[in-house]
């Protein structure tokens, strides 16, 4: 495998650029050796600056549902080219968005755009603060919410991956107010509201865990959290940035019929391009401005671009389910597949999916929470995805991270990727 044009880049990158990326777990530092620099992509494939084909396991952490430079997506993209980038004023198709994501995730009744997850995760819990008049919030060890100051305790994502313990940053006020609970652990959270009864504003969570490794929630653990949040007057967020349109069309909330106050959502409503949304219940919304007096704004919000791409694969996903049933077939199939080679070679790692979603764990014990996520082998995991990278499958370049498949990755694609996870267990075990 040539990455010359690749180290070269990187080389520059990293005179102009802090660390030579834009996003830390890019960077390669988990899993030794240096990034590769993407040129182009398309359907269920990579190809670097060196022209190296390498079979996509991540689809860009997520948005790419049907696969790289789907026709569909390019075509609205095309249309809407023609009128212009930006406008800063509203339009139809932000009205037709946020209607659609009201009629497609059981939580929603309103729902305001923005550019990213951070932003919506961000603007949600300030409007949930100016809603309860509270200050706390909750949130898992291990869930990664967005660069926030206040989701950067015990973050998961690229701040476990780096192994950072916290970050310099974000002050002890803000630390205070942040009250962290391991992941599938009702008494800790039920013990938090009891002793902080009266100051605790929110409790944000991924209803399926993907930034500390995929991690489900136990039976009964997200109705037990909305219970306690009833009870304590707490508004329940659901970050379903990841989840969101990915796992069913209205997200984790509609597949496991736990339904939140509000709900913040990003990539696949995007289509690839940047953006985010949060909404929830109209007498929550309505306390942001210029209706009430929570402020939040963005002069790139509702971008005419990344509607018109983000319309595309709503639309499409609204009017033909059966691409979730394509979904979980493949799921299905690799996480069947990974646990038959594991049984030939004597091993027992831990292998969660759920859907489209997917995380291979150097560990024998089963995931639960961040803690157990932890006993994962990350030397070995380094080997194994070095072996991978070189055999042409890109995967994320950390332990702690979910896998995102496509529709585009046809059987064909899934047995070569299983054949080659076979070959470089092999090597490393």
């Amino acid at each position: 495998m040539n990455i010359k044009q690749s180290e070269n880049l990187f080389e520059r990158a990293q005179k102009s650029i802090p660390g030579g990326v834009n996003s830390p777990v890019r960077a390669f530092k988990s899993v030794g050796g240096n990034p590769i620099f993407i040129r182009k992509a398309k359907g269920a494939y990579l190809y670097d600056e060196d022209g190296n084909r390498y079979i996509e396991m991540i689809n860009s952490w997520g948005p790419m549902l049907l696969g790289h430079a789907h026709p569909l997506i390019e075509d609205a993209v095309r249309e809407a080219l023609s009128d212009s980038l930006s406008y800063g004023a509203p339009t139809r198709k932000e009205v037709e968005m946020a209607e659609l994501i009201c009629q497609m995730v059981p939580s929603v009744e309103k729902v305001r755009m923005v550019n990213s997850g951070t932003e919506a995760t961000m603007a949600a819990i300030r409007v949930a603060r100016g809603y309860t008049g509270k200050e706390k919030i909750i949130k898992f060890e291990g869930c990664y919410h967005g660069h926030g100051d206040s989701f950067l305790i015990a973050a998961g994502s690229g701040v476990a991956t780096l192994g950072i313990p916290g970050t310099p940053g974000v002050t002890q006020g803000t630390a205070n107010d942040t009250l962290t609970a391991p992941y599938n652990d009702l008494e800790r959270v039920e013990s938090l509201m009891i002793a902080n009864k009266g100051n605790v504003a929110a409790l944000i969570i991924e209803p399926v865990a993907g930034n500390m490794g995929l991690v489900l929630p136990e039976p009964g653990f997200l109705e037990g959290l909305r219970k306690l949040c009833t009870e304590f007057g707490v508004v329940l967020i659901f970050d379903e940035v990841m989840t969101g349109f990915r796992l069913a069309k209205g997200g984790v909330q509609e597949r496991m019929g736990v339904i939140p106050d509000m709900t913040t959502l990003g990539k696949i409503i995007g289509g690839g391009m940047p953006v985010g949304a949060y909404g929830g219940k109209s007498e929550i919304m309505d306390f942001v401005a210029p209706q009430g007096p929570v402020y939040q704004a963005g002069t790139l919000s509702g971008n005419p671009i990344a509607m018109s791409a983000g319309l595309s694969i709503l639309r499409h996903l609204n009017e033909n389910p059966s691409v979730y049933a394509q979904l979980e077939h493949i799921g299905n199939t690799i996480a069947a597949g990974l646990r038959d080679i594991d049984h030939k070679l004597g091993l027992n790692n831990s292998i969660v999916q759920i859907g489209s979603m997917f995380t291979y764990f150097f560990s024998p014990q089963p995931i639960k929470n961040y803690e157990d996520a932890k006993t994962s082998d990350t030397v070995k995991f380094g080997s194994y995805f070095r072996k991978m990278l070189e055999s042409g499958i890109y995967l994320a370049p950390s332990q702690f991270e979910s896998l995102f498949v496509s529709t585009a990755l046809t059987e064909d694609l899934i047995a070569q990727y299983l054949r080659v996870h076979e070959d470089s267990l092999r090597a490393v075990i």
